[in-house]
């Protein structure tokens, strides 16, 4: 069961951390989300938004070797991907490359459910 926690997070991890790429300029996250950043400002906060994809990948990846964190990761990831499926959903239409993104993520919050579902049953199980 604490394999299958720590595949989940890994994986979540994963999603999380593809986005980082987005750090290093405007042609990489077009290539990402299919959105030419011509604006500069514009390009700052998708930086931006990367770095903060890295530290939240980073914290999924560390959670799936260290349980104290695990609690914070879940959570964490769950608002991420949630938030963002959410969104998507209230937006309507969106480009392709975001509709895969939002697969991506679909598939991420059913790991990190199942993730925390396996994890609050262990959590059960040593409390009796």
């Amino acid at each position: 069961m604490r394999l299958f926690i720590s595949a989940t997070l890994i994986l979540a991890a994963l999603v999380h951390l593809l986005p980082l790429a987005g750090v290093l300029g405007s042609a990489q996250l077009n290539t990402l989300y299919g959105i030419p950043i011509a604006e500069p400002n514009l390009e700052l906060l998708m930086r931006h938004r990367a770095v903060l994809f890295g530290l939240l990948g980073g914290l999924l990846l560390l959670a799936a070797f260290r349980p104290t964190l695990q609690p914070a990761a879940f959570i964490a990831g769950l608002v991420s991907v949630g938030s963002f499926l959410l969104l998507a959903l209230l937006v309507g239409e969106i480009n392709p490359l975001l509709r895969r993104v939002v697969i991506v993520d679909a598939v991420a919050l059913v790991l990190l459910l199942a993730g925390a579902a396996a994890r609050w049953q262990v959590n059960a199980q040593l409390a009796k």
